[in-house]
């Protein structure tokens, strides 16, 4: 289990936002699927977080190949 916040190549829906933030916080991918989508319900910025996170968080890939793993 990575413990750094990537995006994973298996396991996406979308853009691997959710099973990144699963497995960096050792949860299921589903139940933070089903808490971000639950999330939608409320007033806020829930897409445009997520958004910035599909930004910001490297592809499990490009982590890899930075670290020399």
């Amino acid at each position: 289990m990575s413990r750094k916040l990537v995006r994973p190549r298996a396991g996406r829906m979308i853009a691997g936002v959710c099973a990144g933030l699963g497995q960096r916080f050792g949860m299921s991918v589903g139940m933070v699927r089903l808490l971000f989508l639950l999330s939608l319900l409320l007033p806020g910025t829930q897409v445009i977080v997520y958004l910035i996170l599909w930004i910001l968080m490297p592809n499990e890939d490009r982590y890899l190949a930075s670290t020399g793993h």
